[in-house]
């Protein structure tokens, strides 16, 4: 039976440095997710602690998963992301055995909170929380900040050899099997079997994503053996990340809190009076977070003061133009 003091919810989690911590056997192992699938992932890696107790659960709250990572899923595809995570296989193998595990135990959704609450498999706990060796470690902010699911691994993958200059050399065969490209079993059709096909629209979007949004920024060369292409190395190197850190530490009302000032502050928006009124007000603040999803994705048109132009939106500035009174109509 379910205890309050078995939920870990957000304003619980503790991820030193706003690190996830992965051990590699996760890292390198075989398994194919959508994007969703991964952001529920990230984040769930974010609240595991070392010293939970076998049969916690842990809350993930649907609205602020969309404002940690700028996108917006709809209720069917959660359903859809976490049934898959409760079917969908890691395949972990060593030298010993081949283990076949899944990711949840179960995945529950709170009818009218919008929150998720979500149980981790025990068999693969200690891949998850065994810190002592063999991990791999990478921003979360820097994790979600990637569209790209191709982009998410291979920024995995990348950060395991974050502290070297270069990674292992990898065959082509096995980075595919990594993405979920390639059956090992050659049951499944193999993905991307040109070499051109496979940089365009795998490798040069995830370079192009991990260096414009992570503390990495990486390379990578194609290795031939006779005519062929046969491998493939990665060049990594360490850079100051774009994005501020996410306020995982503090308890919730104060994460969001911080969280909005963040928003205001990328708006430009700096007058003390003003801050203090929409803060003061949930829904200031979330029609904040909204305005600023819909700013960062399009469809919001650009104009030359957006923080102006969200005051028009929610009220505490008067439109000053036709233009400006026809956007906020759009809106």
């Amino acid at each position: 039976m379910q205890t309050l003091d078995s939920v870990i919810s957000i304003a619980n989690a503790n991820v030193t440095g706003l690190e996830i911590r992965q051990h590699n056997a996760i890292t390198t192992a075989r398994y194919e997710m959508t994007a969703c699938e991964m952001d529920i992932v990230f984040y769930l890696l974010s609240l595991l602690k070392k010293e939970d107790r076998v049969g916690t659960f842990y809350r993930v709250k649907v609205l602020d998963l969309q404002h940690l990572t700028g996108r917006q899923w709809n209720y069917h595809q959660f359903l859809e992301a976490t049934s898959a995570l409760r079917s969908r296989e890691y395949v972990i193998e060593d030298n010993k055995r081949i283990l076949q595990v899944g990711l949840l135990a179960s995945a529950e959704y709170i009818k009218g909170e919008g929150v998720i609450e979500l149980e981790v498999s025990e068999k693969i706990r200690p891949y998850l929380i065994d810190l002592k060796r063999n991990f791999t470690s990478f921003r979360l902010q820097a994790a979600f900040s990637l569209s790209s699911k191709y982009a998410k691994r291979i920024y995995q993958i990348a950060s395991q050899w974050k502290d070297k200059s270069e990674s292992r050399t990898f065959t082509l065969h096995d980075l595919k099997v990594m993405l979920a490209l390639k059956d090992p079993k050659g049951i499944e059709s193999e993905q991307y079997t040109k070499v051109s096909m496979f940089q365009k629209y795998v490798l040069d979007v995830a370079v192009s994503q991990i260096n414009q949004n992570t503390d990495l920024h990486i390379g990578y060369e194609l290795i031939k053996k006779g005519r062929s292409f046969e491998s493939i190395r990665f060049q990594i190197k360490q850079q100051e990340p774009q994005q501020l850190p996410l306020p995982f530490e503090q308890p919730l009302d104060d994460s969001r809190v911080q969280m909005a000032r963040q928003r205001l502050a990328e708006l430009d928006i700096k007058d003390a009076r003003l801050i203090d009124q929409i803060l003061s007000e949930a829904r200031m603040v979330d029609e904040l977070f909204a305005f600023c999803y819909k700013l960062k994705t399009g469809k919001i048109k650009a104009v030359s003061n957006p923080g102006g132009f969200f005051l028009t939106v929610i009220g505490l500035r008067k439109a000053q133009s036709g233009v400006q009174k026809k956007s906020v109509t759009n809106y």
